[in-house]
């Protein structure tokens, strides 16, 4: 059976280890850094480059004759 000592330092070491996780998730949480855009326009910009895809058309010089 468990004798009164060992149920309070059992006590004692889990509510110290709980408190020390909930320390390390706020000191985790406050340093984390959310990449989210600054004002409406610069999330529209990034929606914008999101959905146009970039092809390069690098041909030289291409006259307008039809050749």
């Amino acid at each position: 059976m468990i004798s009164d000592d060992d149920l309070y330092r059992l006590a004692i070491f889990l509510g110290s280890c709980a408190m020390m996780m909930i320390v390390l998730y706020h000191f985790l949480d406050v340093n984390s850094s959310e990449e989210e855009p600054e004002t409406t326009e610069s999330a529209t910009q990034m929606k914008a480059e999101e959905a146009v895809p970039v092809v390069s058309t690098d041909r030289g010089s291409v006259s307008g004759k039809g050749n």
